[in-house]
């Protein structure tokens, strides 16, 4: 896979980062497991750690501190949808339903950014590049390859994304009541009905998959380092995959994806970057 060095396409995941109260032990964790190298970073970003996998930027850890007056933010991965300006995407955020929980503001010279929920609760963030596009890498091993929305009204979602951003989403083929969501045609990310064998009262979500070449020994280096499983490794339609918690009860899934057809493409379908296809999850890891 190419470094990614040019903005993806308004509507298409393009970041995640990690709210932990130990950002220290997070950084650590998410190093020994997928081969990232991360430090805490400058005072004047508020120690904010952009992890790198091979060089490339991968994903941020920040530590969940308070705030003023306001608790410190959940231990949860954030999924950030890429936007041309954030300042539009947050009035068709709110003309949309959805409730804007942090308001757009510059982050330096590197863009320009917003944390906002869906009228389901799903809590997102928008992405505007300037200098840093967002994920350098995507699709390898230790990477991020794709972002999923479990909601409690997929109708409800369905309509909010596709006034906000223009998402669309549809059926996805081999997968019952799975969707995919479409930026220019491609699918850029999933949805679902809230999966059953969460608690009821879960509320929807963003979720975060990273690529790893072997779940089960990934899954087996979670527990060892203080995480649990939710969801076993398993065979799906798209490959093998795992439901997990780090140690600071963070959610994120692994997945080794599962070439499918003549032309091995496994459900991971692409990452549209500038209004190109870069194939998600192809003979990558």
């Amino acid at each position: 896979m190419p470094d990614v060095t040019t903005p993806y396409a308004p509507g298409t995941p393009c970041w995640v980062d990690l709210a932990a109260p130990d950002q220290k032990a997070a950084i650590d964790f998410y190093s020994e497991l997928l081969g990232w190298r991360g430090e805490v970073g400058p005072p004047e970003t508020g120690g904010y750690a952009v992890c790198h996998l091979n060089g490339r930027p991968v994903a941020g850890i920040m530590a969940a501190v308070a705030m003023g007056d306001q608790p410190a933010p959940p231990t949860v991965w954030t999924t950030y949808l890429a936007s041309a300006d954030a300042q539009a995407s947050q009035r068709s955020v709110e003309s949309a339903g959805g409730t804007v929980l942090m308001p757009a503001m510059d982050v330096m010279s590197l863009g320009r950014m917003f944390i906002a929920a869906d009228p389901t609760g799903a809590v997102f963030g928008v992405w505007q590049a300037v200098d840093f596009p967002g994920a350098g890498v995507v699709n390898e091993a230790g990477a991020l390859i794709w972002n999923e929305l479990n909601t409690s009204d997929r109708s409800a979602a369905s309509a909010f994304y596709r006034a906000a951003f223009g998402i669309e989403s549809a059926t996805m083929e081999g997968a019952e009541h799975y969707y995919a969501l479409q930026v220019n045609g491609g699918a850029v990310g999933g949805m679902q009905p809230m999966p059953e064998h969460l608690p009821a009262d879960t509320p929807s979500h963003w979720l975060t998959y990273f690529a790893v070449a072997d779940p089960d020994a990934a899954v087996a280096k979670v527990a060892a380092g203080g995480g649990n499983a939710i969801v076993e490794p398993f065979d799906m339609v798209a490959g093998r995959m795992a439901v997990l918690t780090d140690p600071q009860g963070a959610v994120f899934a692994l997945i080794r994806p599962k070439p499918m057809g003549s032309a091995k493409k496994s459900l991971f379908l692409c990452k549209q970057v500038s209004g190109d296809h870069l194939l998600r999850g192809i003979d990558h890891v």
